[in-house]
């Protein structure tokens, strides 16, 4: 009940006994105004935002107050200080009626509004002045409520001017001189002339003043039937109640006499007391005596057992209920939206999550009043239990259809990143809300849409396994996300893959082609994509097989990416996907306008198969038994390129051909067919093709071919137009060395060295120049460019090298001689870390060498002429000592580095010594056989050997044959030694007999070795004398 007045009304303060008395009726009057305020002023539409602000202050001002403790030092001077702030308060709601009638009567408008707000503005600083002024010791130990008093009187400081201050002056004296006598009453007025029946129905009317939950305010106004004001005394039977949770004033009748609390559904029996049905019933059932039943208040004998429901109490309970409600909802957004402490803050959450769980309406009005964007914001508050009420709340509030709502207010990607918390609770709530949100078709995209999202959701599910109710419920928000397709995407990209597979194998056709399509898109990792080919195969076999073009394009997509991973072959294959390919390649009729060419995906698929290095060449293809590398098969690949005109059709189908070089078999069949037919010039041809990896593909079939039909790749290449200069490529400044201008060099260093007539077209082409500036370009920089520069730099070299095997032409001896070779390749055994190169240099430098006795000039013979100048010029002592022309010790005549490319005028041979101790055999044999030029029967062997044994050669070579092992390598080192031996005198023989590892090695070699090496160990065994010369024996026996 509430009676509100202009002033506390004489009679109240005549009738209550007490000072406390008093001070709690005036502090609840002064609440119910402020309620009444709040609630009016959500009707005004003319600045709404102004008139919401005023109402939350107030609100904030009602928190203030109800933290006063009314107990024994309430006097007659707390009364005269909360006098003021009741006149204020019912000026304000005087204020805004004016408003609602002025509104209901289309006059209000702007400009009368904002007098209005500035009015109550005024008000409202008043109210914080009369606040201010309570002592604090009535606040008890709170000491947030002096903080808040502080607050409010700073937040309505200076908002006002001195006009205004006056017209709220004059307002407030005619108020209360026109409304001294004036109440009103609300829906539970108290009128003297109260009916009897009403008195019957509730025993009491007594007002509950709620209290702070620290002190009741023990009085309130009960009335008898005869219409006379009493004290109704101590509330102390009446349960506690907390403030927030009855923010409208409360009475007795609410109360069920058993249960202590508010009645849902009051019934009257028969002695005129109203109880909870509920309780009064099962009072009744337990009695003991089931014939006399007695009221359990009054007392009464029961004669019947008839409950009546109290539909008047109902009413007004209910209806107590609604606005009760309403206040708490605004009174909680208020909180929500102020400056409050933490503990205010939950509360508020608490509160509205426990009136939204009584009646399912209230969330109506909570979206309406703006909550919602406030609980987003609190979703980055610091305090993690405020993060999780807020979530609990919401998820609640997304319930029955309304999450869109929720979503278009929240940002989801903050609660997605709560996933990832080490706080259990706020994982589950943050899961929850997901859950809830996911429900809604639209609101998948946009949880999916969110970065990260699905991945912390798939982490969720898997690594949490020790809490099961996040991965379960993990696994529920990812099944809700699949109703939109590009989350299953995301899903795959994620690892994820079942979810992928489950709408393939099991989804309607046009879901099978979005999944296949995605399969085709999505670069899955090693761990998830041969578990994929296991269960995508057959289905995408099936679909390839359909007629369905569009179900044919996904599958071929989604076969080339699976069949692109080398370990997914053999399951391929024990599908039937061979058998299928080939199918396609030669026996199906492209249908007209077919949005793939289904032929040139089925070959590049056979040709990722094939890469994989798994053993096909026995597979049987067709129903007519051939097998993939029969004669057959290859003519009709060799075919295809010949009359193919698609780029790729012929990239792919190349590159199946490179893969069957691999098997004996089919590498003659393809040689044989290449060599009889034009497939060598196509191939050639296809080397200029613009399309770049169809001509390194092209490059490198020949580069496999140039052992077995170098000499027709070569004549062929030369008869082609712009061939061969076109592959020596000169990189660009500003790009790296690429692909194809390695394989483009490498054809040039791998095809058959001897060829004179690509040596010519090379020399002709003027190529040389181009590729030593290339080396030294290389050499230069000293970095690798390009994970290409290493292979380029070898093919180079080789290049360079193949001229050096035809040096009997004048042309390419000329141009060898031109650009100093024998330098070149000297430099590039010690100025290099590649493997082939110094191998490569090696062998160019024998090759040299062995060209040496015949470019040797001999000495120039005088004749008489010249001898008659020569001693003029000797008696006239001008230049006699530089006259003299030197002579090459091993070669007889005249040399040198670049004319004659003699090895120990070009200092090669201490370089080729220090090769002999490389790890690699191929470098230790090519320098091995450089240094056995010096030593052949043109030279002059005794100063020969007797050169490199200054040069300590026999301790190098000593020390091959003790490292290694290899035929190849005894062989060489064996024939340098029984040189030696043969030539090198006693010392030489001291030398090696020395070694005493040496004898054991040749034995050895000698019992274990081929024949050649076999050979060469009896001869060095013979010098040693370690074995009989059987010429002399043979001599003893006859």
């Amino acid at each position: 009940m509430y009676i509100k007045f202009s002033k506390i009304p004489d009679f109240i303060t005549a009738q209550v006994n007490g000072e406390r008395d008093r001070v709690g009726i005036l502090v609840e009057t002064l609440l119910k105004g402020i309620s009444e305020f709040t609630k009016s002023v959500v009707s005004i539409d003319v600045e709404k935002e102004n008139f919401t602000e005023i109402g939350s202050y107030l609100y904030r001002v009602s928190a203030v107050i109800m933290e006063l403790q009314i107990g024994r030092n309430a006097t007659s001077n707390i009364i005269e200080k909360l006098q003021p702030m009741f006149e204020n308060v019912h000026l304000a709601n005087e204020l805004i009626k004016k408003c609602q009638n002025y509104r209901q009567n289309n006059q209000l408008v702007e400009a009368s509004a904002s007098v209005v707000v500035e009015q109550l503005h005024v008000v409202n600083r008043h109210i914080a002045e009369g606040l201010s002024r309570i002592p604090s010791s009535l606040y008890g130990e709170q000491e947030c409520a002096e903080i808040a008093v502080k607050s409010l009187l700073k937040d309505r400081k200076d908002m006002v001017s001195e006009q205004t201050e006056l017209e709220v002056h004059e307002l407030m004296s005619r108020e209360l001189l026109t409304n001294e006598t004036e109440t009103e009453t609300d829906l539970y007025s108290i009128n003297l002339e109260i009916s009897m029946e009403n008195l019957r129905l509730a025993d009491s009317t007594n007002l509950y003043i709620s209290d702070n939950s620290r002190s009741s305010i023990s009085g309130g106004l009960h009335f008898q039937s005869r219409g006379n004001w009493r004290s109704a005394g101590s509330l102390s039977n009446l349960p506690r109640m907390s403030e927030s949770e009855y923010m409208e004033p409360l009475y007795e009748t609410f109360f069920c006499p058993l249960t202590k609390k508010i009645m849902e559904d009051p019934v009257t029996i028969e002695s005129g007391v109203t109880y909870e049905r509920g309780a009064i019933s099962e009072w009744i059932n337990k009695s003991d005596n089931r014939e006399e039943i007695f009221c359990p208040k009054s007392g009464q004998k029961l004669k019947n057992r008839n409950l009546s429901t109290n539909v008047a109490l109902k009413a007004t309970i209910d209806e107590w209920r609604e606005r009760n409600e309403a206040a708490r909802i605004k009174a909680a957004r208020a909180s929500l939206s102020s400056d409050t402490t933490q503990d205010i803050i939950l509360k508020a959450i608490e509160d509205l999550h426990s009136i939204c769980l009584r009646k399912p309406y209230n969330k109506v009005q909570v979206r309406s009043i703006g909550v919602i964007p406030l609980l987003g914001n609190l979703l980055d508050n610091r305090n993690r239990t405020i993060r999780c009420a807020t979530l609990e709340l919401l998820q609640y509030l997304a319930e029955d259809d309304d999450e869109e709502v929720i979503a278009q207010t929240i940002d989801i990607s903050t609660v997605t990143r709560m996933l990832s918390s080490n706080h259990g609770p706020l994982r589950h709530a943050a899961l929850r809300l997901l859950l809830e949100l996911s429900k809604s078709h639209f609101l998948c995209y946009n949880i999916g849409a969110v970065p990260g999202a699905i991945l912390m959701l798939i982490t969720a599910k898997y690594r949490h396994t020790d809490d099961a109710f996040v991965a379960d419920k993990a696994d529920e928000v990812l099944k809700s996300l699949e109703k939109y397709p590009c989350n299953i995407k995301h899903m795959t990209e994620n690892g994820y893959v079942e979810p992928l597979l489950n709408h393939l194998l099991e989804g309607t056709e046009e879901m099978k082609m979005e999944m296949a399509r995605y399969l085709g898109e999505i670069m899955l990792g090693p761990g998830s994509i041969n578990y994929v080919a296991k269960r995508a195969s057959p289905i995408l076999i099936e679909m390839v097989k359909s007629g369905n073009c569009l179900s044919r394009t996904a599958a071929f997509v989604a076969l080339q990416q699976i069949s692109s991973h080398h370990p997914n072959a053999n399951i391929l294959v024990e599908a039937g996907l061979v058998q299928i390919m080939i199918e396609e390649i030669f026996a199906r009729t492209m249908i007209h306008d077919e949005p793939l060419n289904s032929k040139k995906e089925a070959a590049g698929i056979l040709a990722n198969v094939l890469e994989s290095g798994l053993e096909m060449e026995n597979l049987q293809v067709n129903g007519r038994g051939h097998t993939l590398a029969s004669d057959y098969m290859i003519f009709n690949f060799i075919q295809r390129i010949k009359n193919s005109n698609s780029e790729e059709m012929n990239f792919h189908l190349v590159r199946i051909l490179i893969c069957l070089m691999k098997y004996p078999k089919a590498s003659s069949t393809i040689i044989s067919v290449i060599k009889e037919t034009d497939a060598s010039y196509n191939l050639i041809e296809l080397i200029n093709n613009p399309d770049e990896e169809l001509s390194i593909a092209a490059l490198k079939l020949l580069i496999t071919l140039s052992p077995f039909m170098g000499h027709t790749i070569s004549d062929r290449l030369c008869k082609t137009k712009g061939q061969p200069e076109s592959l020596i490529h000169v990189p660009s400044e500003s790009l790296r060395i690429t692909e194809k201008q390695t394989v483009s060099v490498t054809l040039l260093a791998k095809l058959p060295h001897q060829n004179v007539t690509l040596n010519l077209a090379l020399v002709n082409k003027n190529t040389v120049p181009t590729i030593i500036e290339q080396i030294n370009n290389i050499q230069a920089s000293g970095t690798r460019t390009s994970r290409y520069t290493s292979a380029y730099f070898d093919g180079l070299v080789g290049t360079l090298v193949r001229l050096t095997t035809t040096l009997y032409d004048h042309h390419i001896l000329h141009v060898v001689r031109t650009f100093n070779f024998t330098y070149i390749f000297t430099e590039l055994l010690v100025k290099t870390s590649s493997d082939e190169v110094q191998k490569l240099s090696a062998i160019g430098l024998g090759n040299l060498s062995k060209q040496s006795v015949n470019l040797s000039k001999p000495p120039p013979i005088k004749n008489n002429k010249y001898i008659k100048s020569f001693l003029l010029r000797r008696c006239m002592s001008l230049h006699s000592k530089s006259g003299k022309v030197p002579l090459c010790s091993v070669h007889r005549g005249v040399c040198s580095a670049e004319d004659s490319f003699c090895l120990i005028d070009a200092k090669a041979v201490e370089r080729l010594l220090s090769c002999l101790h490389h790890d690699n055999v191929e470098v230790v044999e090519a320098a091995l056989s450089a240094i056995s030029t010096l030593l052949d029967d043109k030279v002059d062997m005794d100063k020969s050997v007797k050169l490199l044994i200054e040069m300590q050669t026999i301790q190098h070579v000593l020390n091959v044959v003790k490292e290694h092992r290899e035929n190849v390598l005894w062989h060489k080192a064996f024939w340098l030694i029984e040189k030696f031996l043969s030539k090198g005198g006693d010392k030489s023989v001291s030398d090696i007999s020395q070694d005493r590892l040496f004898p054991a090695t040749v034995v050895s070699a000698f019992q274990h070795g081929d024949v050649c090496t076999r050979e060469m160990a009896e001869k060095i065994l013979m010098h040693l004398n370690k074995m009989p010369h059987f010429a002399n024996t043979a001599s003893f026996t006859t």
